[in-house]
């Protein structure tokens, strides 16, 4: 088999995952700011979630890629909380501030993502505009069938 044939394959397979993390990342965004078996459209102190897939990895069928949309009204918050497995959030709309483990605030505009690896605290998070609303794609992997999100007391 010529190097450019197997390359070309290989190629082809990255844009495969790349598509089912995609995916997987609008789901899962709704999960990461609401409550942990949110309902399409449920919304909890000013943030929406509508869920967008999520499959069981046909490589590994005891972790499930679950990718959720998060709308953020104008000035909502979300309580300190974790997530079950590794989060990969992106920003589509609007700008959210993010704290991860009682770190650094920073400041996210739509295009620029962030992750969280499993055990994280996400400390703090809001949209600081008055007017907008901010949106993201959230993609979490984790354990099948574990509840996606625990809020901190």
């Amino acid at each position: 088999m010529k190097f450019d044939s197997i390359m070309s394959r290989k190629l082809m397979g990255l844009e495969r995952v790349i598509k089912i993390f995609l995916v997987a990342a609008f789901l899962s965004v709704g999960y990461l700011a609401g409550a942990s078996d949110a309902q399409a459209g449920e919304t909890y102190d000013g943030v929406t979630l509508t869920p967008v897939t999520a499959e069981v990895l046909p490589n590994d069928p005891g972790q499930t890629l679950t990718a959720v949309i998060v709308n953020l009204a104008p000035d909502a918050r979300s309580a300190s909380h974790r997530h079950a497995g590794i989060v990969f959030v992106y920003v589509l709309e609007g700008i959210v501030r993010s704290q991860l483990d009682n770190g650094e605030l920073i400041e996210y505009r739509a295009g620029q993502s962030w992750s969280e690896p499993h055990g994280t605290v996400h400390s703090f998070m809001e949209n600081p505009s008055r007017t907008l609303p901010a949106r993201l794609l959230a993609t979490i992997i984790a354990p099948t069938g574990a509840q996606l999100t625990t809020y901190d007391k």
